[in-house]
């Protein structure tokens, strides 16, 4: 029952983290910065341990989210490590193959796929199409 309310908070993390560095675009001048280069790693890393908590969370309830269970049968450290594994893997690429995600699994892996799209894209677009 805790990872119901878990997945909404972390959620939001996200969003306002997302939202956060588009905005913080929009106020600065449209070159490439060693901030802006920051602020993308750290909404990087805010969202694969967001979604890795994410996965625990619903995990730790007791639902299957990957294939053979993987997050069900070891220890509560090395579950956890493996959720943040398989979140940096889903966002970062488009996965391994040596874990599959299923059930619910999938759609927050497709959704943590699509921002890890997404997020480039907006971070590089202002650099590109700067208006002068």
């Amino acid at each position: 029952m805790a990872a119901w309310w878990i997945v909404p908070l972390v959620l939001i993390v996200l969003i306002g983290s997302v939202v956060q560095l588009l905005h913080f675009h929009k106020e600065r001048e449209s070159h490439f910065s060693i901030d802006r280069f920051y602020s993308l790693m750290l909404v990087y890393i805010i969202v694969m341990i967001g979604f890795g908590l994410i996965y625990f969370s619903l995990a730790s309830e007791g639902r299957i989210i990957l294939e053979d269970a993987m997050l069900q049968q070891e220890s509560v450290v090395d579950r956890l490590a493996h959720a943040i594994y398989f979140s940096g893997v889903t966002l970062m690429t488009v996965g391994y193959g040596d874990i599959t995600p299923i059930g619910i699994g999938r759609v927050f892996a497709l959704m943590e796929a699509l921002i890890g799209c997404v997020l480039p894209a907006a971070y590089f677009a202002p650099l590109i199409y700067r208006k002068e």
